[in-house]
């Protein structure tokens, strides 16, 4: 059995789409995702839309939750100015979505326990980036699979009771390279691999810029920083 992992879509679903064509090339069987489904990009409808159509199992991140409070406190000045845009935006269906995403989630796929988070099982807001993700984490969790997101950064760390994995982020990558990133774990042979997708960030850019989004969020596209 193969999860998906993705975390951080971050409302861009040109992205998304190009990330769950290779997920469904690659044979994957589940897809998860760490949260923050919304925020800094123009398309927060149409992303909560195939999350739903694809059945993605997905917890709530701190963009997501900041959306449903309409409440940008503690942000960057560009990315309250997105949470306000979104909050704006969206459909009351798509607020409904975002408020049954639980915060975190335990769940048991095929033999093992999956933990999943957006910050780690200590604190949904923290930044676990890859020489903080310690076994402890896999122990607080109960799991033999934590799966982490909010740093942008795809990691894999491994120890004799389980492993951790960061899959990145699809929406808006911050490891120095542009392309779409997602995980998928084999439960079969227990090893994590990373994945870069391409997709057109032109369009996207071009259609942040539309929307009267930061020009930063559209270029930063470009080199994943």
């Amino acid at each position: 059995m193969k999860l998906a992992l993705i975390s951080d879509v971050h409302a861009n679903v040109v992205a998304l789409e190009a990330v769950l064509d290779d997920i469904e090339a690659r044979g994957a069987d589940m897809v998860l995702s760490a949260g923050d489904v919304v925020g800094y990009y123009p398309y927060p409808n149409e992303t909560v839309e195939l999350f739903r159509a694809r059945g993605i199992i997905s917890i709530r991140g701190n963009h997501d939750r900041a959306v449903l409070r309409a409440d940008p406190r503690g942000m960057s000045p560009v990315a309250g100015d997105a949470i306000m845009w979104t909050a704006f935006h969206l459909t009351a269906s798509s607020l409904q979505y975002l408020r049954s995403l639980p915060p975190r989630a335990q769940l048991h796929a095929d033999r093992i326990a999956v933990g999943l988070y957006h910050g780690s099982p200590r604190d949904d807001d923290e930044y676990v980036y890859e020489g903080q993700a310690c076994k402890e984490l896999l122990i607080m969790s109960h799991s033999q699979l934590v799966v982490l997101g909010h740093t942008h950064i795809p990691y894999v760390k491994k120890y004799p009771r389980g492993i951790i994995v960061n899959p990145g982020s699809v929406g808006q990558p911050r490891d120095g390279f542009p392309e779409a990133s997602y995980s998928v774990f084999d439960i079969d042979t227990n090893e994590a691999t990373n994945h870069r997708v391409a997709y057109d960030i032109e369009k996207v850019a071009e259609a942040t810029r539309d929307a009267g989004l930061p020009d930063r969020l559209a270029d930063r596209l470009f080199n994943g920083l």
